[in-house]
């Protein structure tokens, strides 16, 4: 075989033709061997591939066959205009930074050209969309014979979210509900940023007891439950006890309908001899954590009620325990009971309701404290929350609030309620002797979910 080495070769005459080889010839390109075409190709057809122009296209345009295009939609929507059609042209489009969804994409046929059978504009409009036309014929037109909706981009790192009320406390996002609303995700992050949220999950705290006029001193609503996580997601925030050892949450993208729990009605102040229990607060919920609402604070011959903390016992003349806490039971415990009373004791001096990290104090020889509650910085500020209600009797040191826990009554009086948002039990209404006096209980606090998440 003979071989001819040269560094160029041109036709005899300027802009002449240069040919190589013969009709029917076989010109072989070795492996290895590279063509690079720096002029216009003609007459090798096309593979069903186009030529990509990387710069993206960020106003209306007219394409070229055998290009692809990347259309950027940011700024508004765009009109592409197709060429004027031969058979086997092409022109491929996609959605350069996934917004088509937002501001469409019109294609719009040359003259009388077709785009599947119809002289009319077709219009893209989804996020991530890319196509592909192929001219065929004057009855069909442009087809598209490749369309992708698939929105294939790399993964943020960090938790995306809405919903509640949102603040920052340095690379973290606080969401507050202090209402029923929706924690939605947009996007789950991944595990070398964050995928995971921490979050504070209070219920209603449980109303005070009712005095009916008669003697005896009535008990203390007992705190919503109170359930938080270990704050390890997220900053090492400082929580209280119960949050020491309970895992993060893993969050998925989709949205967590909240519920934040009512605090429960003080019991009423009716006639003689028939005072009411409070009613126990209500449930708040996220995703798969649910804080029990708090049980009502006792009153004359009647109990006190069991819930994510108890109700304390009321002074009716004789012993006994306040209502159960940690009601139904979790790990670690969402509350304590209520405060018991411990002996008969002349001026009628009841318990008061559990609360977060402490049993209701009894009543006998002193009115029942509420059972303290937890401080959690998970919001920035060390806040204490789901203190029980204090209980009441005829005289004694009056009970002081504890974290938002209704106080105390010493002598006659309607109970106090709880503080809103802090799960805190209502107080209890006040006796006063003889029985003179018919008072209404306090209202429990109504609950709150916090979540706490790093973004950045």
């Amino acid at each position: 075989m003979s071989e001819v080495k040269v560094n160029k070769i041109s036709p005899r005459t300027n802009c002449g033709t240069v040919q190589l080889g013969d009709s029917g010839d076989t010109i072989t390109i070795p492996s290895g061997a590279t063509i690079t075409n720096n002029g216009t190709q003609t007459g090798f057809g096309r593979t069903g591939t186009v030529d990509w122009d990387t710069t993206p296209k960020t106003a209306s345009f007219t394409a070229v066959s055998g290009d692809g295009y990347f259309v950027n939609t940011t700024s508004g929507a765009i009109t592409v205009t197709l060429p004027a059609g031969s058979a086997g042209d092409i022109v491929s489009l996609a959605d350069y930074a996934a917004t088509w969804q937002t501001n469409n994409v019109t294609v719009t046929p040359n003259g009388t050209d077709k785009i599947g059978s119809l002289n009319e504009n077709a219009t893209l409009d989804t996020e991530g969309q890319s196509v592909t036309f192929v001219f065929v014929d004057s009855t069909q037109g442009w087809i598209n014979t490749m369309d992708s909706t698939s929105n294939v981009r790399g993964n943020p790192p960090f938790i995306s979210a809405t919903g509640g009320t949102i603040t920052c406390c340095g690379d973290f996002k606080i969401h507050t509900f202090t209402g029923p609303g929706t924690f939605t995700v947009t996007n789950a992050g991944t595990p070398s940023g964050s995928d995971s949220v921490d979050y504070l999950v209070i219920a209603g705290g449980g109303g005070g007891g009712g005095n009916d006029g008669s003697d005896g001193g009535a008990g203390g609503g007992g705190a919503g439950g109170y359930r938080e996580s270990s704050g390890a997601a997220s900053g090492c925030y400082t929580v209280s006890p119960l949050g020491a050892c309970v895992s993060a949450l893993p969050v998925s993208v989709q949205g967590y309908p909240i519920t934040v729990g009512g605090g429960g009605n003080g019991g009423a102040a009716t006639g003689p001899n028939s005072g009411r229990v409070g009613s126990s607060g209500s449930n708040t919920i996220f995703s798969t954590i649910t804080s029990n609402g708090g049980g009502g604070g006792g009153a004359k011959d009647e109990a006190s009620l069991s819930g994510g903390s108890g109700g304390g016992r009321a002074s009716d003349g004789n012993t006994g325990c306040g209502g159960a806490g940690n009601t139904p039971p979790v790990s670690p415990p969402q509350g304590n009971p209520g405060g018991p009373v411990t002996s008969p004791g002349g001026n009628y001096q009841a318990g008061g309701g559990g609360g977060a990290t402490a049993a209701g104090q009894p009543g006998g020889a002193q009115i029942g404290a509420g059972g303290a509650g937890g401080t959690s910085s998970i919001n920035t500020t060390p806040t204490g929350r789901a203190g029980g209600g204090g209980g009441s009797g005829w005289s004694g040191t009056e009970p002081t609030s504890v974290d938002g826990g209704g106080a105390g009554r010493s002598g006659p009086g309607s109970g106090r309620t709880g503080t809103v948002n802090t799960g805190g039990g209502g107080g209890s209404a006040g006796a006063s002797p003889g029985g003179s006096d018919a008072q209404p209980g306090g209202a429990g606090g109504s609950g709150i979910v916090i979540i706490r998440y790093k973004f950045q």
